[in-house]
């Protein structure tokens, strides 16, 4: 009983991690993820842990999320794990509304975001 097992979309030497609903535009989340896109992982969580930006803390779970996936559920080798993919979409936004002059109202939109790391596993090249 139940559902079919879905396909896996990935390749074999692949892994993910996925964040929904991370209180930040997708625009300021892009940029962050900009910083780590084509990097060794290792490299990677060394420059989300000493960014300035805020955000960089949920995105590092993230990837060290996608990094125990490859390591535990795929037997991938951690030392040789590059960031393959840091895509960033649009979730929900919440609308808030703020008293403004003459008996108007301004509209406030609070967005909210999410990131989808993909990280695999590469040869050095010699």
């Amino acid at each position: 009983m139940g559902k079919e097992k879905r396909e896996r979309t990935l390749a074999d030497n692949q892994a993910m991690a996925m964040a929904r609903l991370l209180r930040i535009s997708p625009q300021k989340l892009n940029l962050v993820a900009e910083m780590i896109r084509g990097m060794k992982a290792e490299d990677a969580l060394n420059q989300l842990q000493f960014s300035k930006k805020a955000i960089a803390r949920d995105v590092k779970k993230v990837l060290m999320s996608a990094v125990a996936n490859a390591e535990n559920n795929h037997g991938l080798d951690v030392d040789s794990l590059v960031v393959a993919e840091a895509s960033v979409g649009k979730s929900l936004i919440m609308k808030r509304f703020r008293p403004r002059a003459r008996g108007r109202a301004g509209r406030i939109e609070k967005p909210f975001s999410r990131i989808r790391i993909v990280v695999e596993e590469r040869e050095e090249a010699a």
